[in-house]
Parts: structure tokens; sequence; C-alpha cells
């Protein structure tokens, strides 16, 4: 990924595009709100690390974003619903990957190769909005409403997860056997993701998760009997 623009740059974009529309009044696109959602939910995160969630407000989000608060309550129903998109974003990573996954590889290959890709390429951005993500798991630990954020991130994870085995193995997203796998293979997800964050942000030395994502890929592996993680010499017809 080439980076086309600072952090700060980016944001402001989104946040312009924003006061933009709240002045015309005119509608948003859905790739606007998205861009516009994200950009309130780094400020909130970065806010909730900073000072904690009880002591931020919606107004200081605002502030931050550069934005009304009347259109902070217009993208989010609560100021903890904030981190939902920054959370989600964390773990856009591993699904992006999952998508892209070839039949024949197993998902330890898959993983590996494409963490290489994202090592050489991932912008200072990409890795800041990871960074926030894994911040906002953590603390969501400690707050309940931010714990909710998290579970509706991995809730949608889940879902597309389905969509993902049912395609790999021939077999529909309701079928008992996929839904089984895809909330295993979530759940794997989930616990070695907070596992990690968890360590990482207590000081342990990232060299020694420089296999992150291997350690996913086993994790979704053992909890699912294989079933997501084997190659596949043809879907069943």
């Amino acid at each position: 990924m080439v980076e086309s623009a600072s952090p700060k740059a980016k944001g402001t974009n989104a946040a312009g595009a924003a006061r933009a529309e709240e002045g015309r009044g005119a509608g948003m696109s859905e790739q606007r709100r998205h861009r516009v959602r994200l950009e309130i939910s780094r400020e909130a995160a970065r806010l909730f690390w900073e000072q904690g969630v009880d002591a931020t407000s919606g107004d200081q989000i605002a502030e931050a974003v550069g934005l009304s608060t009347r259109t902070i309550w217009r993208h989010f129903r609560s100021k903890e619903s904030c981190a939902e998109p920054i959370v989600a974003q964390g773990l856009e990573w591993e699904m992006a990957t999952l998508r892209d996954w070839p039949l024949h590889l197993s998902l330890e290959e898959q993983f590996t190769e494409r963490m290489a890709v994202y090592s050489r390429k991932a912008s200072a951005f990409t890795r800041a909005d990871s960074d926030l993500a894994m911040k906002m798991i953590l603390l969501a630990d400690k707050e309940p409403a931010l714990r909710t954020a998290w579970l509706m991130a991995c809730d949608q994870v889940e879902r597309e997860m389905g969509r993902i085995v049912a395609d790999r193995l021939g077999l529909t997203p309701d079928d008992l056997d996929v839904r089984l796998h895809a909330a295993a293979a979530t759940s794997a997800l989930r616990v070695v993701s907070e596992d990690i964050g968890a360590a990482l942000l207590g000081g342990a030395d990232p060299r020694g998760f420089a296999d992150a994502a291997e350690r996913v890929a086993r994790a979704m592996r053992r909890a699912t009997g294989g079933a997501v993680g084997d190659p596949v010499t043809a879907r069943p017809v």
C-alpha cells in the first residue's frame, strides 16, 4: 500500500467532507460516510486511551475531529459506539487475507505470504489504525461499553467468515457446520488478538510476536479441526 497522505491530512479531508455535507444539508455517499465515521472513531479512540472513557464527552470528540456535536450523534448512537469503526478496522487485514485465500494454500501459508507483503508495504497510517484498535480491545476488558463495540465487530466478522467458509467448502452460509466453523474461527481470532494485544501493550518485546499472523492461523485451524486451515483441492459439487 502506498501512503498518499499523512494521517493528519487524511483525517482533515474526511472531516472536511463531513463539514461540507453538513453545510449543504446533502445526503452523504456510503463511501464518504465510512471515511467520516472512521475519522471520528480514530479521535474518539485516542481520547478514550489518553483520558479514559468516562472523562471523554461527545463535545470533546466533536472538537477533536472539527465537527459539530450534532454531527457526531448523527453518525453514532453513543460516545462509546464511536470506537466500533476503528475496532473493526483492526480486523480488516485478517478478513482481507481470508477473502483472497486461494484454494491450494493452507491458511498458515496464506497468512505468512500476506504478512510479508504487509510488513513491506503497510503505511504508517495503517499501522497507527492497528495500534489504536489494539488499545481499544485492551481497554474493552475494563469498559463494558467498549466491550460491546469489540463484540459487535466480532459478530460482523463471524457473519462474513460464514460466507468465506461456505464458499471454500462448497456449502451454504446457513449450513450448520459452516456456522459452527465460522463461530469457532472467529472466537479463535478474537482470543488470539486479545492475547497478543495485551502482551504488546504490556511491554512485551515485539520481536517475540513476529509470527503473530501464523499464530492466528494455527489457532483458527485448531478451533475448526482443520476445516478452516487446510488447502482445498476442489470445491465439492
